[in-house]
């Protein structure tokens, strides 16, 4: 089975039309202030409406009120909302009932113990994702988008009835290696694909996706 990409993060018309010429199957906007990757809503109806119906549209939110994602909602189709933050699943449970839409909870890993969190949010979320724990000496550590990874084998060793994607420090150098060591079946990018902090490359997506695809 082909692996589904998902690129976060995206900003330009440029980079959106990139994504979905290169074939892929969820495209990532930011809703977090403090991210070089941050949209506002009104930029971001204009991204997400050149987004064809047959690629998914997700919204990533941090700890959000009611009210921020509502904003969001009233200029913007989307088709799933990612949760990464601290949301426990009675907060999940919440903003996929006054929604309506699909949630991708963020569980931050480092070592095996926090697939603890897994059974948890079973039932609750729609998806998991799996991320790098950054370090709290960190400077400047972001909720994601750091260009971190963990060990991919604590997934190949894991039971994850939920659907699940794999991110934190991909790239077209190690990819291929997390697909094949944890199992992923959707694998998450944003630093990985960008020249910069928050400015993605087009070439670097089309590359990213390659990779994904032919293996």
């Amino acid at each position: 089975m082909t692996v589904e990409v998902k690129i976060c993060g995206l900003d330009r018309p440029e980079t959106v039309d990139g994504a979905v010429n290169a074939g892929a199957e969820m495209l990532g906007f930011v809703f977090y202030p403090p991210s070089p990757r941050n949209l506002t809503a009104s930029a971001a109806s204009r991204l997400t409406n050149r987004v064809p119906a047959s690629v998914k549209r997700v919204g990533l939110f941090v700890d959000p009120t009611d009210e921020m994602i509502t904003t969001v909602l009233n200029q913007n189709v989307l088709d799933l909302i990612q949760l990464h933050g601290n949301e426990p699943p009675e907060r999940v449970t919440e903003i996929k009932g006054f929604t309506s839409l699909e949630v991708i909870k963020v569980l931050k890993i480092s070592d095996f113990y926090d697939l603890r969190y897994v059974s948890i949010y079973q039932g609750v979320a729609d998806w998991l994702m799996f991320d790098a724990l950054a370090p709290k000496d960190m400077k400047g550590a972001l909720p994601g988008g750091n260009a971190l990874s963990f060990d991919w084998n604590i997934l190949a060793r894991a039971n994850i009835p939920t659907p699940w994607i794999l991110a934190g420090g991909l790239n077209l150098e190690n990819v291929k290696e997390a697909m094949s060591t944890s199992g992923a079946k959707v694998v998450d990018v944003s630093s990985g694909v960008e020249k910069l902090p928050g400015v993605k490359c087009v070439e670097k997506i089309k590359s990213f996706i390659r990779a994904v695809k032919e293996t």
